[in-house]
C-alpha cells in the first residue's frame, strides 16, 4: 500500500501539469480522469492503512525513502519517472508535452500493473477483500488507459485515428 501510494503521487504530479503545460483537450481529459482516480485510491489506501494501525507514508512523488546504513535513500517503484524524466515533461510545452505525458504515463501505468501482478502473485496476498478490489481496480482501469494512449500516442505520431 506504501509503495502505490508514492507511486499514485507521481501520477499526481505528471496529471497536474497538464492545465499549465499547454495539453489539448484530449490530454487534458486523460489527466483529469487519472487525478480524480487516484486522488481516492491514495485515500482509500491511506485509511486501510490507518484501520490497521500501519504506518501511513506520505503521498512522495518522488518515490519511498528507505533507511540503509543510517542513511535515508529514496526508492522508486517500477515505471515511476526518474527526476531526470520528471524535469523533462516538466520542461514541455503544446504537442511535446502531449507527447511525453502519454509516453511517460504509459511507462508509470505499465510499473502499476507489474505491482499488482508482483503482489497476486505473492502466496497469501490479496486475501483482504479492500486490498483485492483495489488492486484489481488499479489494474483494470490502468491496462484501460495505457491501451488509450497507446492509441492518442500513436494517433499523434501517424496522423490517423485508430480505433
Amino acid at each position: 500500500m506504501g509503495a502505490m501510494i508514492s507511486h499514485h503521487a507521481q501520477a499526481l504530479v505528471m496529471a497536474g501539469w497538464a492545465g499549465s503545460h499547454g495539453a489539448s483537450p484530449s490530454v487534458l481529459t486523460l489527466a483529469e480522469r487519472i487525478i480524480n482516480a487516484q486522488q481516492d485510491e491514495i485515500v482509500a489506501m491511506q485509511k486501510w492503512l490507518r484501520d490497521r494501525h500501519q504506518a501511513v507514508p506520505e503521498a512522495n512523488p518522488h518515490g519511498m525513502t528507505m533507511k540503509m546504513d543510517g542513511m535515508d535513500h529514496e526508492m522508486l517503484m517500477p515505471g515511476m519517472l526518474s527526476e531526470t524524466q520528471l524535469k523533462q515533461l516538466d520542461d514541455a510545452r503544446d504537442k511535446e508535452f502531449d507527447r511525453l505525458f502519454l509516453t511517460f504515463m504509459i511507462q508509470h501505468h505499465r510499473g502499476a500493473v507489474t505491482m499488482v501482478k508482483e503482489l497476486f502473485d505473492t502466496y497469501g496476498a490479496a486475501q483482504d477483500i479492500t486490498v483485492f478490489k483495489l488492486a484489481s481496480d488499479v489494474n483494470v482501469d490502468q491496462t484501460t488507459e495505457i491501451d488509450r494512449m497507446q492509441k492518442m500516442l500513436a494517433s499523434m505520431i501517424f496522423g490517423v485515428d485508430i480505433p
